[in-house]
């Protein structure tokens, strides 16, 4: 498809204030658009831009498609601001009979109004997708569509709420959203911020397992248990890692900061920091190859990294 993607850039003016410029890119198949996502990455740092460039790309996308109009106002041009609008949308998505919406918003409400950080980790995931993934030209993608996104927004509240001794609303919203999004994360989990959920699709994250900032997740990953064994039985992913899809994770084990674990990969033992482990059993096959592989997003290995396989596999 050929088009025009518009991103408005924030930037300070005369005496303080500010003003938008506006970058204007023709989109033809396979182009790369470094700049406009850099400026979309530009926005997401601030509550005012990122607001009001959503709404913009609304209205756009209500005058492309008027039929979606009754959607797009409800969904991003009537709530107040950027969080009340996320917490509409993933409640309107695990809304059902038995639990409706409003019950789930509310929730959210109340765990906003005592943690408001919640808010700046739902930018900070939005930002991720900005920043990794191709497919995204517009913020209104992932803020609508992205189920990654509303699956880690989701879980955030669920972790909230284990944490606040509702646990039986929090079982429930892990129930739901594995319904919906197809992702299965204890509501016992922490997450960092900046976390993305590439597709999602298979994600399983056991009891006690833990995930920092700035992590990149791909399908069909799992941080699971070894067994029956109880107590603290979940890997611990440290700051910057990225894992690739289908890997499998087993065990109390750390995978140290900035880090890639190769897809298809199982993963019995700890991984240190800075370098990246592929096969089955996993193991070190290099470097990590770049400052911070879950922004980078960079899953090939080199020609090295696959003859190791001979006897790795």
């Amino acid at each position: 498809m050929i088009g025009t993607l518009t991103a408005l850039r924030e930037t300070p003016g005369a005496c303080g204030a500010s003003k938008m410029n506006t970058i204007s890119l023709t989109l033809r198949p396979g182009a790369a658009l470094p700049e406009a996502r850099a400026a979309l990455c530009e926005i997401c740092a601030g509550d005012d831009a990122l607001w009001r460039h959503l709404r913009d790309e609304a209205r756009a996308a209500i005058a492309l498609e008027p039929a979606l109009s009754g959607f797009l106002t409800g969904a991003v041009l009537n709530p107040e601001s950027f969080g009340q609008a996320i917490v509409r949308r993933i409640a309107a998505r695990l809304g059902a009979p038995v639990v409706p919406a409003e019950t789930i918003a509310d929730a959210y409400f109340r765990a906003i109004a005592a943690e408001p950080a919640l808010v700046a980790a739902f930018r900070a995931d939005l930002t991720a997708i900005v920043e990794r993934d191709p497919a995204c030209v517009r913020l209104l993608e992932p803020f609508l569509h992205f189920k990654g996104f509303h699956a880690i927004e989701a879980h955030r509240l669920a972790h909230w709420l284990w944490g606040n001794s509702r646990r039986e609303l929090a079982l429930y919203l892990q129930s739901r959203s594995s319904e919906v999004f197809q992702t299965d994360i204890h509501p016992a989990a922490p997450f960092g911020q900046g976390v993305f959920l590439d597709h999602a699709t298979g994600l399983v994250v056991g009891e006690t397992a833990a995930v920092g900032d700035n992590v990149s997740l791909m399908q069909g990953v799992t941080l699971g248990g070894t067994g029956k064994v109880s107590g603290d039985r979940h890997p611990k992913v440290r700051d910057g890692v990225l894992i690739g899809a289908g890997a499998k994770i087993l065990g109390n084990i750390e995978i140290g900061r900035c880090s890639r674990v190769a897809a298809g990969a199982v993963v019995l033992q700890n991984v240190p920091r800075n370098v990246t482990v592929a096969g089955v059993p996993a193991k070190v096959i290099g470097a990590s190859g770049c400052r911070e592989p879950a922004r980078d997003m960079d899953q090939l290995l080199s020609d090295i990294a696959y003859d190791s396989f001979n006897y790795v596999i």
